[in-house]
């Protein structure tokens, strides 16, 4: 929420539920909850169109996933954003992402506003037990946390992307952990487990997988299938050099990683099988946006970052046993905004007026149903940093203002350059959605809530944080980074901050030292209070990660950090800047950063 400050917000309004809208049309379930069907929504991130073998890929093979479309229903023209975070706002709220403040990828601009209600709200309120694993990228500090918008059980990690997939720091409903194994393969461990422990009452689980995103780490298992694979259906030259990351032990690596993801969707379905639970749980599976990667895309325009076809398209594979016929293919234009409805729709969860944040989406129950439905002509918009395209049933107009018949031509080769009276309309939409929908939209700096209630701990992490003097980033993609070259003593880490209730929080810091910098004396403060400790022990692993890529990164190193305990430091209501410093230098360099924690004990 980027117009009033969250002492104003009153978040229980919308976690319990006061809505007042009708239900969709859904004769086949009762109002009985405990008769309603389980929800298990998987969410691929940069894992593009042609990334499938049910979509033409030759070079791989998703039996798994390929099956959700053969039991089920294939969605044919689904589409989400150019980018991670404005998809994901979009499955979430049933709205286009700017309605929800959502301007970057990073640095606060991925948060969802907190006047937003939740598709996991709806759920929760409808007496769903509701869990996510993954990637949530949608704010990290509550309210912002998975745990404050809805999920009842959060395990993975809140930013970006991540660093390292192998045995990661996590984030356990708050609360820092270390993860077991290859990171995908945790998040699915832990939804088998959710299942297994909610069978007798209906679920909602949200498992937005992390890969393939880079890094480009992937078990050997994996790997070692593609690692001298030739590619087929590779752009260009087939085994053309590694140029930035971007060439073929890239594509190589991410179709492995989709490979693995497709293992794990099968073990999620092997368990519902055994729980004999797979005849009343609808089987949800789209990704985030285009490939992050020149890769076979089945012939789109565009990649991930692009508003055109091969940016914003993704499969939409969607399975309900006897309800859903299987091999049902729909050929709606469809969009990650209309999931909400449509899934609440098919669970018999009344769809509630939100009163100034209506729906974007419409339900499209009833074509999954195989209903043949006459419907009238819609434009789906699709965004980012400004650039705007718009797609109808036959049309694409590009964010260049280039019409194309993506029916006939999804390579968008050939304008069209004989539907004068089509483009203009077409761009006279995109105009008022600009003008409408857009100017919602407003990028500012928002400060980080420390304290909310809902949640015992909050953490600050580099990512967020702002530096002085000569601290440098480990890498200019922040989500996982740390500082270090801090030299100077006048030099600071600070985060501006709302504290949501005065307090006493214990004060933790992620770090690593060197030997011969023991001794570094820490302080930190906001307004009058403050906290010093000095760091009398050495922590300097070395940088993780790169041993596990198999293919060149552009994200930062991680390391293992430890934990300092500051002590507890008393912080009051309202605005002002959270600081760290250091007071005595005895070494060339103090601390390198992390992570700063602050759980309240009074």
């Amino acid at each position: 929420m980027h117009r009033q400050s969250f002492s104003t917000f009153f978040f229980s309004a919308f976690v319990l539920g006061v809505f007042s809208f009708p239900v969709f049309l859904n004769a086949e379930i009762t109002s009985n909850s405990e008769n309603r069907p389980n929800v298990i929504v998987f969410l691929s991130d940069d894992q593009g169109y042609g990334d499938f073998s049910y979509t033409g890929n030759r070079d791989l093979v998703t039996p798994n996933i390929d099956g959700l479309a053969r039991d089920g229903a294939f969605v044919e023209q689904f589409f989400v954003c150019p980018v991670c975070s404005p998809t994901r706002a979009e499955f979430l709220t049933g709205r286009y992402h700017p309605r929800g403040g959502v301007f970057s990828t990073g640095a606060g601009g991925e948060r969802l506003d907190l006047d937003e209600s939740t598709i996991a709200q709806a759920f929760q309120s409808a007496g769903y037990a509701t869990a996510a694993f993954g990637k949530w990228h949608n704010g990290m500090q509550a309210p912002y946390h998975p745990n404050s918008r809805g999920f009842d059980e959060y395990y993975g990690f809140c930013s970006g992307h991540w660093g390292n997939y192998f045995d990661p720091i996590l984030d356990h409903n708050g609360q820092i952990v270390r993860g077991k194994g290859f990171i995908v393969d945790d998040f699915t461990d832990h939804a088998i487990e959710f299942i297994e422990n909610h069978q007798t009452k209906p679920f909602f689980i949200y498992l937005p997988y992390n890969t393939p995103h880079s890094p480009m780490q992937v078990p050997d298992k994996y790997w070692n299938k593609f690692k001298d694979k030739p590619l087929t259906q590779m752009p260009g030259t087939p085994n053309a050099k590694v140029k930035k990351g971007k060439g073929i032990d890239h594509a190589r690596a991410a179709l492995a990683m989709c490979e693995n993801i497709d293992h794990n969707v099968g073990r999620v379905l092997e368990k519902l099988d055994e729980l004999k639970l797979a005849d009343n749980t609808i089987v949800l599976y789209f990704c985030d946006n285009g490939p992050n990667g020149a890769r076979y895309n089945a012939g789109l325009k565009g990649r991930k970052g692009s508003t055109d076809e091969g940016g914003v398209r993704s499969p939409l594979f969607v399975r309900w046993p006897g309800v859903i016929p299987a091999g049902n293919k729909v050929n709606l234009v469809t969009g990650a905004i209309d999931l909400w409805p449509t899934l609440t729709s098919l669970c018999g969860i009344p769809l509630h007026d939100q009163k100034d944040h209506p729906l974007d989406g419409i339900s499209f129950d009833l074509e999954l149903r195989g209903a043949k439905v006459k419907r009238k002509p819609r434009y789906l918009f699709n965004a980012w940093r400004g650039k705007v395209s718009v797609r109808t049933q036959q049309y694409r107009l590009d964010n260049k203002g280039v019409l194309y018949n993506v029916m006939n031509d999804p390579g968008q080769q050939t304008p069209v350059n004989d539907r004068p009276k089509i483009k203009q309309e077409l761009q006279a939409a995109v105009d008022q959605w600009k003008s409408t929908v857009l100017a919602e939209l407003v990028e500012e700096q928002r400060v980080f809530p420390v304290g909310h209630r809902s949640m015992e701990r909050t953490q600050l992490p580099a990512r967020d944080a702002e530096v002085t003097g000569a601290i440098e980033r480990s890498n200019k993609f922040p989500n996982c980074s740390y500082f270090g070259h801090w030299v100077n003593s006048d030099d600071t880490i600070s985060w501006p901050v709302e504290v949501m209730e005065s307090g006493k929080f214990r004060v933790e810091v992620y770090y690593c030292l060197a030997q011969e910098n023991v001794g570094a004396e820490l302080q930190l403060s906001m307004g009058s209070h403050q906290v010093t400790k000095v760091v009398d022990e050495a922590n300097d692993p070395p940088a993780l990660g790169a041993e596990n890529d198999r293919s060149v990164r552009g994200e930062s190193l991680v390391k293992d950090f430890q934990v300092l305990d500051m002590g507890v430091i008393e912080l009051d209501q309202g605005n002002g800047r959270i600081e760290l410093r250091t007071v005595k230098m005895p070494g060339k360099e103090s601390i390198e950063f992390r992570l700063l924690m602050l759980t309240r004990v009074e």
